[in-house]
């Protein structure tokens, strides 16, 4: 198997950003900017640079935003050159032509992840493909899904993307437990999705990557709603490990909750300050409101 075996990434940007609220009353969350891209563009330029050809959004009403931050605008690009704001111009286009091909499914009733990752079993059909959840934004290296793309060509099981949590955030996360296989690789052994105290002992959590095979379709559709009455991943990966090795992975790399207040604002402020741009200015800044404390 080659490294370029994934070819379709799955995003879903579906959910309706209540912890964004008012913010995210009249734009989709994943459009909320950080420094000058939205986040959901962070998670398009992951999947492409770690070789993803195909994009699959999986949508809901009133996302339109996303879509079309991704596609052509001709009146934009228009007054942009005849403007002679040649910069800008290059970094719209460099936008719209991230990724050829970029799909829209809609998931018409929130049922939760696992239902999410299943309306996309037609456009996916049978091959191994990514999901990048848009609220994690991982500062690294090596983009993630790359790291872990690596990992499924070595492995050739669903890779899940890991780390380590403090033992009081466990029951807001999937959580894995299993033998240690290879260096920051596990073999799952078992797998809860918001656990309560005492109910698994680990502390690796799963965020917002996964690498997946085609399979996990035929347990999507076997799975009841579990935790919150919706159809939990956690879920259906856990009964596909009883029949196929799952893989966790320790990945390389910083995570941000951008779905979280706190968490947005950390990875503004990272982002900030690698900004080409503004960088600089942003390090004196916070230096200066560091010592005001």
């Amino acid at each position: 198997m080659s490294h370029s075996t994934i070819r379709k990434a799955v995003l879903p940007v579906a959910g309706l950003g209540t912890r964004f609220l008012p913010a995210t009353k009249a734009i989709p969350k994943e459009m909320l900017t950080v420094v000058d891209r939205p986040t959901i563009q962070y998670i398009v330029e992951e999947a492409v640079n770690s070789g993803v050809k195909q994009v699959i959004l999986v949508t809901s009403s009133g996302k339109s935003a996303i879509e079309n931050h991704f596609d052509y605008s001709y009146e934009l690009e228009s007054y942009l050159e005849a403007k002679g704001k040649l910069k800008l111009l290059e970094e719209v286009r460099r936008v719209t032509n991230l990724i050829e091909d970029i799909i829209s499914v809609r998931q018409k009733k929130p049922l939760g992840l696992g239902h999410a990752i299943y309306v996309t079993r037609h456009v996916v059909g049978r091959e191994p493909f990514a999901v990048l959840l848009g609220d994690d934004l991982v500062d690294s290296e090596i983009p993630c899904l790359k790291q872990m793309i690596e990992i499924f060509g070595e492995f050739k099981g669903p890779v899940i993307a890991v780390q380590r949590v403090p033992k009081e955030e466990i029951f807001r996360y999937g959580i894995v437990a299993g033998e240690k296989v290879g260096d920051r690789i596990i073999r799952v052994r078992e797998m809860k999705e918001k656990p309560e105290p005492g109910e698994i002992d680990s502390d690796l959590a799963i965020i917002g990557r996964y690498i997946l095979i085609p399979e996990i379709y035929d347990y999507l559709a076997r799975t009841k709603p579990g935790v919150g009455g919706e159809i939990q991943l956690t879920d259906a990966l856990s009964a596909l490990k009883d029949d196929y090795p799952v893989y966790a992975y320790e990945f390389e790399g910083t995570r941000y909750d951008a779905g979280d207040k706190f968490g947005f604002m950390q990875a503004v402020i990272t982002f900030a300050l690698k900004h080409p741009e503004i960088g600089e200015k942003v390090k004196q800044f916070l230096k200066e409101k560091i010592n005001n404390l």
